[in-house]
């Protein structure tokens, strides 16, 4: 299936399926989300993938920052070679909760035209609109993240 966000020259490089949770409980003790994040290989299957990788090295490993991610730079790094004709998680906020890993990965995209995909929608950092769309929902993520600190230093 070829939508004008998914070319033929997408589907001659590899698809990622790009697995994470933010913690060791997370992991063990919210097996769902480890399900579903699992269950999107099948997204690029059909969208016309024949060879897809599951990086999943960063289950347990927070995207917060200061956490050594092997997976993502491992991803990042497919995406800079030109290997990878897209990136796939369940949620675009799988792949980053800092707006500085976040922006490297669209601007990566977008230099050698690497779709994101996630359940909802496929993100083309080429256009615009979906550039900004994927900027907008980084700085939503971000500002998620500091909301949740703040309110847990309130708790304490």
């Amino acid at each position: 299936m070829i939508t004008d966000k998914v070319r033929p020259h997408h589907l001659e490089r590899k698809a990622i399926l790009y697995v994470r949770q933010s913690s060791a409980h997370q992991v063990l003790h919210n097996r769902e989300s480890s399900v579903l994040q699992y269950a999107m290989r099948d997204r690029p299957v059909t969208l016309g993938w024949s060879e897809i990788e599951v990086i999943d090295d960063d289950l347990g490993r927070s995207a917060a920052g200061g956490v050594q991610r092997a997976g993502f730079e491992r991803m990042v790094a497919e995406v800079c070679l030109g290997k990878v004709g897209a990136v796939f998680a369940r949620e675009v906020s799988r792949f980053a909760r800092h707006s500085r890993d976040w922006q490297q990965l669209i601007e990566m995209c977008r230099v050698v035209d690497t779709a994101l995909v996630d359940q909802e929608a496929i993100y083309a950092p080429r256009h615009g609109n979906d550039r900004l769309l994927l900027g907008l929902k980084g700085s939503l993520n971000e500002y998620e993240l500091d909301l949740l600190r703040q309110r847990s230093l309130s708790a304490r």
